[in-house]
Formats: C-alpha cells, sequence, structure tokens
C-alpha cells in the first residue's frame, strides 16, 4: 500500500471531479491520503473531506505565501481544530523567500507559533522551505532547545548540507515528482542517502507531476510513479520501498494510526 503524505485536493478547479481522482489512486494502490490545507479559509473543507473519507486525514495551517493575510492568527486557532479526529498535522507552513509574497518577518513569526503548537499537540509541523535554508535552520534549532517537536521537510528540493543538518534534528524528510526529474541530479544524490526509516513521499497535487506525467495535472495516483523511481534510484524493491514508506507516515503521523 502507498500513502500520499501531502496532497492538495480542494483547490478551486480541481475539487469537482475529487470522486474520480480519489477512485484513480485507490486503483493505483493508493491507501492513504494527507489532505493539506495553505490558508485559514480551507481548514473547513480539508477537515470535512477527512470526515467523509475513511482513508484521508487533514492538516491545517498556513502557508508562507499566505503568511501577510493571516498576521492575526493565533496558536488557540490552531489548537482548537487540531483536536479534530482526522486532523494528525500542523501545516504546511515555513519560509518561502524565493517568491517572498509575505513579510518574511511574518512568515517566521507565524513559523515558530505553528511550531509551539506541534510542540504542545504532539502533531508533527509539515514544513514547506525554499531559497530559506539559513533561516529555516535556525528556527528549528532555537525551537528544538525549548522543546522537541515533531517535524517533516515536504517536498524536499534543498541542498545536501541542509538534508544532512534536518536528518540529524531528527526530522523526516518527503520527496515529490521532482525526484524524477531529469534535472534533478543533486535531488537524486540526496535521495539515495536518506535513511529508510526517515523518508515519506508525496505528490504536492496538482503540482509537480513526476516523471512520465510531466506537464499534466498532478494526482495522488502518480505517487506509485515516484515511488517505482525511487525505488530504481536506491537499489530497492518497489513494493518494499511503498512498505517502508506507508510505515513511516504512520510511525510520524501517530494519530492516523490511533
Amino acid at each position: 500500500m502507498l500513502i500520499d503524505s501531502h496532497c492538495h485536493l480542494e483547490y478551486e478547479g480541481l475539487v469537482e471531479d475529487q470522486h474520480n481522482v480519489l477512485a484513480r489512486a485507490r486503483e493505483a494502490g493508493v491507501g492513504g491520503f494527507l489532505n493539506i490545507s495553505t490558508r485559514r479559509s480551507e481548514w473547513g473543507q480539508v477537515v470535512g473531506t477527512a470526515e467523509r473519507e475513511p482513508d484521508i486525514w487533514a492538516s491545517v495551517g498556513i502557508h508562507p505565501h499566505e503568511a501577510d493575510a493571516h498576521e492575526d492568527l493565533g496558536a488557540g486557532e490552531l489548537l482548537k481544530v487540531a483536536e479534530n479526529p482526522k486532523v494528525i498535522g500542523i501545516g504546511e507552513t515555513g519560509l518561502d523567500y524565493y517568491y517572498d509574497r509575505s513579510d518574511r518577518t511574518v512568515q517566521q513569526a507565524l513559523f515558530r507559533m505553528h511550531i509551539g503548537v506541534a510542540r504542545e499537540t504532539g502533531l508533527p509541523i509539515i514544513i514547506h522551505t525554499r531559497d530559506a535554508e539559513e533561516d529555516t535552520l535556525a528556527i528549528l534549532a532555537d525551537e528544538m532547545e525549548k522543546g522537541a517537536f515533531p517535524a517533516l521537510i515536504h517536498c524536499f528540493t534543498a541542498s545536501k548540507a541542509f538534508g544532512a543538518s534536518v536528518l540529524e534534528m531528527g526530522l523526516t524528510i518527503s520527496l515529490s515528482g521532482i525526484v524524477t526529474f531529469k534535472n534533478a541530479r543533486e535531488l537524486q544524490e540526496v535521495a539515495k542517502e536518506i535513511p529508510g526509516e526517515r523518508l515519506l513521499v508525496e505528490t504536492d497535487r496538482p503540482f509537480l507531476a513526476p516523471v512520465p506525467h510531466r506537464g499534466k495535472t498532478c494526482e495522488p495516483a502518480f505517487v506509485a510513479d515516484t515511488v517505482h523511481f525511487l525505488a530504481g534510484l536506491r537499489g530497492q524493491d518497489t513494493g518494499e520501498l511503498a512498505d517502508t514508506t506507508t510505515d513511516n507516515f504512520h510511525a510520524l503521523f501517530t494519530k492516523a494510526t490511533a
């Protein structure tokens, strides 16, 4: 069985085909989905879908692109919705200095607030980081000193040094279809070295469709292609890697198993 550890199922223009998207994924062997929110207005939708579908879970959080619009968000709001049995993660959140769509100071403050919620609830924080390695590591290190918290770097595309640092901190790394791209040589080298027990897979639906689906709208079914590619890259059996990443998902997102 496969689990898509990071997908967006509620986007306008795509949610209308959600039933067929899920059917195709299940037919491809995907037995679990973590439906990710990026803004407060999505929380009701992602939680509602998770409550309706037994193999779907939800996360709640604010993407760094949306930070300026959520500067007033308090930890109490996240804590309240995180009580829902189908909410198993906090995020996605983090830092994005590539687009700089929100003030960096606001991004950093919200990132720290999410970490505090993850620490209090014990739910893993799902981290987005782009062109912000130094500040991401600094915040993680500083917050770890205040108390440990479970965490995941989603859609990993960072440097080998960044990967080594977050692994040393105890974080998990999730790989998307980007790892299958021909120009992703450095990422492929990192992917070979990620410890088996720290590896997850995702689609980041609707983005980043893996080979051989480049140019298409990404779907959770395509996580099977990413796992097949990764297995070849790492010299593993595809079924074995699928089982490993599924076990890792449940080891990290313990509320899903409960």
